[in-house]
């Protein structure tokens, strides 16, 4: 096989986040709310699909789950500050656990609807 070949685990992802792809779509009222999770953190946006616009971006400060847990609250924070309360959730192919699960969790509780 010439090139680079990927691992499995990363095929799988794609697999899925093109899967979910189909399905998300993020408006101006709601929009998607995309995860991406490196070897070096969380990096999180909302998208509003319809503009093809980045309505606010943010990046964990740690990969621990105490960071992704500190960054969903901070993000409901900012989101309530642009007038962002109904999200659509795309957790860009990975499974929904862990750093990804905390999040949520947090995102929840600081006021987002998803």
């Amino acid at each position: 096989m010439k090139g680079i070949s990927m691992n499995t685990r990363t095929l799988q992802r794609r697999k899925r986040h093109k899967r979910i792809r189909t399905m998300i779509h993020g408006t101006e009222k709601t929009p998607r709310l995309s995860v991406y999770r490196s070897n070096t953190g969380l990096y999180v946006q909302l998208i509003d699909d319809t503009k093809r616009t980045t309505v606010l971006g943010l990046r964990s400060s740690g990969k621990s789950i105490q960071a992704a847990t500190a960054l969903g609250t901070t993000f409901a924070q900012e989101a309530k500050k642009k007038k962002v309360t109904t999200i659509v959730f795309d957790r860009g192919g990975n499974l929904y656990h862990g750093k990804v699960k905390a999040f949520a969790d947090a995102a929840r509780e600081g006021g987002l609807t998803f």
